[in-house]
């Protein structure tokens, strides 16, 4: 009797039976070859297949439970889909095993080479992950010229800040070395990074004598970014990446697109945010005029010193500091119960110091009662009518 080669085989006969009486596993290989004799010819014998080796050998698992045997048959061939159809439909006309009546179902026809398939892909991917040297010329001089880019990264400052050419007189001011390398890949090499979401001072007396552009995450980080520099140093471009992308993320030709569509410092104050150290909007002495209803409080060096410093005593109450324009507490109140307590307040806050995230619902409760700073260290929103401060 021919045996089938494993390589050979195409598919894979999957059925369950049932017999009402004690079997053992000739008596159900017998009755698949003798109940199926004559029914599809003699091309389809399937004692004469299993011969020729175009089936191989039949695999039976079977189990009594009482007076019933239960099991599963599995018959590989090599036969094409159609003959392989037939002899399933044949097994399935089976009416007894040995001496008990039976009952056979064909599961499913499992398609080996199809597996094979599946584990031939599989396997050629991380293959292909693995291998090494087979770069085109044209990726090799790509990862080369990065590369030689790359290396010529600098540092600026006391605060080791990283750095491309500094020598022209507009410079790139990203966030952080991520994004400075992404620039230095597009070929902008006038660049440095803030190594962190606050403004260095490396970076401040770099404004008063170059022209910089700051180009920010489309994020409210990037936002809040934003703020924190127009505050503190002299920035003539704001460029933006598109919303929920970083700089880092973006293609050599989207750095250099929106490098293009930067906008003016003053286009930028047009769309509702005003920062105090510009001469349109506030003395040159970095001070906001605030007091009286109708006023804006005055903010000068002094105060926001002190600002800054209750704002780390507060850190960790979990309350929120009511101050006045002169930086005098009116009350300490709970985040909990914020807005409600700030409605029953008689004398209503101009500034106010939170403990924790700033959230919409903060804002607006803190619009409502004419508050004009909030001082905190995370905030999940903005707003145009209240100063955000982030030290």
């Amino acid at each position: 009797m021919a045996k089938i080669s494993p390589v050979s085989i195409k598919y894979m006969i999957h059925a369950s039976f049932t017999a009402e009486g004690a079997l053992e596993k000739p008596d159900v290989i017998g009755a698949l070859f003798g109940q199926t004799e004559g029914l599809l010819g003699a091309d389809l014998e399937m004692r004469e297949l299993q011969k020729e080796g175009k089936i191989g050998r039949i695999e039976v698992d079977l189990e009594k439970q009482g007076k019933r045997t239960i099991g599963k048959i599995q018959i590989p061939t090599a036969l094409d889909q159609s003959e392989t159809t037939l002899i399933a439909a044949a097994i399935e006309t089976i009416e007894r095993m040995g001496p008990c009546d039976s009952q056979i179902e064909i599961e499913r026809i499992e398609d080996v080479r199809g597996s094979k398939r599946d584990y031939i892909l599989e396997r050629a991917k991380k293959l292909m992950q693995s291998i090494g040297g087979s770069l085109e010329s044209r990726e090799i001089s790509k990862q080369v010229k990065e590369s030689t880019k790359i290396a010529n990264i600098q540092t600026y400052g006391e605060e080791v800040l990283p750095c491309g050419d500094l020598t022209g007189e507009e410079i790139i001011v990203v966030e952080g070395r991520a994004d400075v390398i992404n620039l230095l890949k597009a070929g902008v090499n006038n660049v440095v990074g803030m190594n962190g979401t606050k403004l260095p001072d490396s970076i401040k007396e770099l404004g008063k004598r170059k022209q910089l552009t700051l180009f920010v995450d489309g994020d409210r980080g990037g936002k809040l970014i934003i703020q924190n520099v127009l505050d503190n140093a002299e920035v003539k471009y704001i460029a933006i990446a598109p919303d929920g992308k970083e700089v880092e993320e973006l293609a050599g030709k989207e750095v250099l697109m929106f490098l293009r569509k930067r906008i003016s410092v003053e286009e930028y104050l047009r769309m509702g945010y005003i920062p105090r150290n510009r001469e349109e909007s506030a003395p040159k002495n970095l001070e906001e005029s605030l007091g009286e209803p109708g006023e804006k409080v005055k903010l000068d060096e002094e105060k926001k010193s002190k600002l800054k410093e209750l704002l780390k005593e507060n850190h960790g109450t979990g309350k929120a500091l009511l101050l006045d324009s002169e930086l005098n507490e009116i009350k300490s109140i709970s985040i909990k119960g914020f807005g409600a307590t700030l409605k029953k307040i008689n004398e209503k806050p101009k500034i106010i110091i939170v403990d924790g995230v700033v959230t919409k619902n903060i804002l607006l409760d803190a619009e409502e009662a004419g508050c004009q700073i909030i001082a905190a260290n995370n905030f999940a929103a903005t707003s145009d009518k209240i100063k955000l401060l982030s030290f």
